[in-house]
């Protein structure tokens, strides 16, 4: 008869500087009420699951390219973005690599 709302929450981890921009994804993407509590973004919404605030939160990590140090669990109602022990860094190729020295026997 009444409406129960789901109340789920994201945990951003270290991504603190990435709040603003999950909160107007979520907020354009979802028909939910988004409130940021400290390190967390609140969901409060009648018909959406965690698995599928879940779903819409990865899709926001892929989009902005953070798939590669970055990934998405499920904690109960709770949606944590996580980051990988061990991200290697990407190496950085020499520019100017030294040519082979060969010695030709002609």
């Amino acid at each position: 008869m009444f409406g129960h709302k789901n109340k789920l929450e994201v945990d951003l981890g270290d991504l603190q500087t990435e709040k603003e921009k999950l909160s107007s994804f979520l907020q354009s993407t979802l028909k939910a009420t988004i409130t940021q509590v400290q390190n967390k973004i609140a969901v409060d919404s009648e018909n959406l699951s965690a698995q599928e605030l879940q779903r819409v939160v990865t899709k926001f990590v892929y989009r902005r390219n953070l798939n590669v140090t970055h990934y998405v669990s499920l904690h109960g109602s709770t949606v944590k973005i996580n980051e990988f022990q061990n991200a290697k860094k990407t190496e950085k190729r020499n520019k100017n690599p030294t040519p082979p020295k060969f010695t030709y026997g002609f």
